[in-house]
């Protein structure tokens, strides 16, 4: 004959249920957690596979666009309490400069993003207060539409072209300035 389950018995199986959950959440977090490090690790290498490929036509590039480019700073950071900032390139002549951030998949939310740490630029790096600067996007992938919407925020913009990379802004586009 069995014995009859007591309150004591259904606690017991609940407990013991309750800690096999707990210990394959703890599993289950232990996992997005290498998962989210491996995902940003790629994400960041495709980054800089972007900034790779954009580097090297920067002269050129903007020089056709009348900023006479003399230095670029990969990965110009800035340290700053008033409001710390990295930019992916910076192109530098006398008087102007270029902003660029690089995406592999450029979106409408990277730009926004983007346009929102522009007017902030100047508070960042104090030594190019007098500077006008331009803002740029580069991307591999450019969202449908989003290169259009950057370009009609005064962005440049800058794709991939075959096996280099392009402003693809046409001649009437006029650039804003921060």
């Amino acid at each position: 004959m069995s014995k009859p389950v007591t309150i004591e018995d259904i606690y017991e199986l609940f407990r013991a249920s309750q800690a096999e959950a707990d210990c394959s959440m703890a599993e289950l977090e232990k996992t997005v957690e290498r998962t989210s490090k491996a995902v940003d690790s790629l994400t960041t290498r495709w980054g800089r596979f972007v900034e790779e490929l954009v580097i090297p036509t920067m002269y050129t590039l903007f020089q056709s666009k009348g900023i006479d480019v003399k230095e670029i700073h990969p990965a110009a950071k800035s340290y700053r309490d008033v409001f710390p900032m990295e930019i992916d390139i910076m192109a530098v002549d006398e008087t102007e400069l270029v902003l660029v951030e690089c995406k592999c998949k450029l979106t409408q939310e990277d730009v926004d993003e983007f346009l929102e740490k522009l007017p902030k630029f100047k508070l960042a790096f104090p030594h190019y207060k007098n500077f006008k600067a331009y803002g740029a996007v580069a991307g591999i992938e450019i969202n449908e539409g989003v290169d259009r919407y950057a370009y009609k925020k005064g962005l440049f913009v800058i794709k991939s072209s075959g096996d280099t990379v392009a402003i693809i802004n046409n001649e009437n586009f006029q650039p804003s300035s921060w």
